[in-house]
């Protein structure tokens, strides 16, 4: 599995519980999780499991990849009621039904980094990350929170959505692909422009995606836009080709709700069969109070935060996943790239 991907497990029913387990396990295994820590990850999906057959009727799902943190991700999706009292629920021994009310204290003692995303009427979405031969989550020193949810289309294994970043001191360098149809053939050409986009990820915006169209035009094709983050100069500068899409949020007060945004605006073409002769930069302020979420035609073009109060302040692979149960097209590969300051 490619370790930039996540892999679905959909949970319609309780016949799917102990083959999600067994194959996340393996999983856990393949990336050289010690037995003990094995068994935290089966506690958490065991009780993420059982969460999602007793408050989702339509089911959920569970979306798992290894990061290059060395940590196993497991985020968990529902539309069911939601939670009205999430800090009374995160004590063990309350519950709605009846049972224990160990569930979310378990999961949140299980791992290394816990969230969860709650609110009547929105369902509920649980994060939890349980790091390789750590005894805690490692230091983190960057600059940024960068997560990027890449998902294949339903019954594919390759994904044609890709996505790369590098953070060189206080900047931020990211681009964002999606390899034309699905499948092999795309994989390959988004592939191939993460590679070009490598060899020189601080090129100006422009100057690279002219660079990477020359380099990809053997391959499908795909369309794509390049950020680049300068906190120095508190500023954002991007180009991009196609319809990789996104907004670029200022928070304004404690609900996203009151946010202003500006589009991420690209020129029509494609990379690797015909693209403007003329490409300009664009720029935008950047600051702590920024929030930029690009994606891919995966996600649904007229989604809307605003409904979700608090939830700029989550982790960032929370907010991405949120996006994508709610938006999701479920007819092609998904990506969700979500992108702000550290504070």
């Amino acid at each position: 599995m490619d370790d930039k991907v996540y892999k679905r497990f959909p949970l319609a029913d309780r016949s799917y519980a102990n083959i999600v387990k067994r194959d996340i396990t393996r999983l856990a295994e393949s990336k050289g999780f010690s037995e003990t820590e094995v068994g935290h990850i089966n506690i958490v999906v065991s009780e993420m499991a059982s969460n999602l057959l007793k408050f989702s009727p339509e089911g959920g799902e569970l979306l798992v990849k290894y990061t290059p943190s060395n940590a196993l991700e497991i985020i968990c999706l529902d539309n069911g009621p939601g939670i009205k009292d999430l800090a009374r629920m995160l004590q063990d021994g309350s519950s709605t039904s009846g049972t224990a009310g160990e569930g979310l204290g378990a999961i949140m003692r299980q791992s290394h980094d816990f969230d969860i995303y709650s609110q009547p009427g929105c369902g509920t979405a649980i994060l939890s990350r349980v790091y390789k031969d750590h005894l805690s989550a490692p230091t983190k020193t960057s600059t940024f929170d960068v997560a990027a949810l890449l998902i294949p289309k339903p019954a594919q294994t390759d994904c044609g959505d890709n996505f790369t970043f590098l953070e060189q001191g206080r900047n931020c360098y990211l681009i964002a692909l999606d390899g034309l149809g699905h499948g092999s053939s795309a994989r390959e050409a988004s592939a191939a422009a993460v590679s070009a986009f490598s060899e020189s990820p601080t090129s100006e915006p422009a100057v690279n995606l002219r660079y990477i169209h020359s380099i990809i035009r053997k391959t499908r094709g795909a369309v794509g836009t390049i950020v680049h983050i300068n906190n120095s100069q508190k500023r954002i500068s991007y180009c991009g080709i196609g319809n990789i899409a996104g907004r670029l949020f200022t928070l304004t007060g404690p609900s996203i709700a009151n946010a202003s945004s500006k589009s991420i605006i690209a020129y029509n073409g494609i990379l690797g069969h015909n693209i403007p002769g003329s490409l300009n930069n664009h720029t935008l302020d950047w600051g702590p109070d920024k929030l930029l979420i690009l994606h891919s035609d995966g996600i649904k073009s007229r989604w809307d935060l605003s409904k979700y109060t608090h939830l700029h302040r989550h982790d960032a692979s929370l907010i991405a996943a949120v996006l994508y149960r709610d938006f999701t097209r479920g007819s092609d590969d998904t990506l969700v790239v979500v992108v702000r300051q550290k504070s």
